[in-house]
């Protein structure tokens, strides 16, 4: 099994890349840190717990505490895209209760632990990255590989035109990421790999809530904001990088295609701020992208952990159901 740890702003597609780290058999989920990103802190540790519950590992899953607010810029959130990022679901008090350890210490503490091992999947800001690095010189280099969920091949932003949430709303950390020696560095980017090849629309959501399984009910309830929100801005369903990061990190066969990029981040322009630089002709890569998965197979393999029905409480199947 692969030791794993998801760094997150918990709302919808992160919640869905949460199950796949607890739900995939190759996944040994050491612990989720939590980063200031989609949607209020609080409502993000909410969500992480939520979730958790919902696949049966309540207090089995270390959740760690992180940056609350970006190194440098004031918060941006996406709560306009996301709502509470888990449809108005309110989690059942079941004891669950956030480590006391930092998120950044907890990574570099478990760095130690699976040194030649541990992957990390990034799919909020990267701050809590940044702050690792920034501790431990040696964390980068004890990382078997991080994918990060961010940037733009293409120069196409999703908050401004050219800047990628995660990474616009703390640049800096971005850059004190890719700057940090992680051997195997891996982005899951927005444009074009998400908007070509992970988005599901009307059809395929109408098929998961077809499975009717707890899990299958809360993707659909919790992914609403998310799918109405894109339909608005012309992509032609709800985009799920999130849970496909988890998937290419623990190596799931999608049939992509990786290659290798020099990525650099934008940070002195206010115009262009986060906006990521993919040179694909550097003799010094820092990176590689997929250039392209296939969205079935990968829609196929969500829906199959949709699928799955895990010892889940009662009372959060309930709450899943109330309305």
């Amino acid at each position: 099994m692969i030791p794993l740890v998801i760094d997150t702003d918990t709302a919808a597609d992160d919640c869905f890349a949460l199950l796949v780290g607890m739900l995939d058999p190759r996944s040994d989920l050491k612990a989720v840190t939590m980063v200031a990103g989609n949607v209020g802190f609080e409502q993000q540790v909410h969500n992480a717990l939520l979730t958790i519950a919902l696949a049966g590992r309540a207090g089995q899953v270390p959740v760690h505490l992180g940056a609350d607010r970006p190194l440098l810029r004031d918060w941006v959130d996406a709560a306009e895209v996301h709502g509470d990022g888990v449809g108005g679901i309110r989690r059942p008090e079941d004891g669950q209760q956030p480590e006391s350890e930092h998120a950044a210490l907890a990574l570099i503490r478990l760095s130690r632990e699976y040194e030649g091992r541990l992957r990390i999947v990034a799919i909020g800001p990267l701050t809590n990255i940044a702050l690792a690095t920034a501790l431990d010189p040696g964390f980068a280099a004890r990382v078997e590989r991080l994918t990060i969920m961010g940037g733009s091949i293409n120069g196409r932003g999703n908050i401004t035109p050219a800047g990628e949430f995660n990474i616009y709303v703390d640049p800096e950390a971005a850059a004190i990421t890719l700057r940090a020696g992680f051997p195997d560095v891996r982005l899951v980017t927005w444009d074009p790999l998400t908007l070509r090849d992970a988005v599901f629309d009307q059809e395929r959501v109408n098929e998961i809530a077809a499975l009717g399984t707890p899990l299958s009910r809360f993707f659909v309830r919790a992914n609403q904001a998310t799918f109405d929100f894109d339909l608005q801005a012309g992509i032609d369903g709800s985009t799920h990088p999130d849970s496909l990061s988890v998937a290419l990190s623990l190596d799931v066969e999608l049939g992509q295609e990786d290659v290798p990029y020099r990525v650099a981040v934008e940070t002195d322009s206010a115009l262009t701020r986060g906006a990521t630089v993919f040179d694909r002709w550097s003799d010094a890569p820092n990176a590689t992208a997929a250039a392209r998965i296939d969205g079935e197979r990968f829609a196929a393999y969500l829906m199959g952990i949709l699928a799955s029905t895990p010892d889940t409480p009662e009372a959060v199947v309930a709450a899943v159901d109330a309305r």
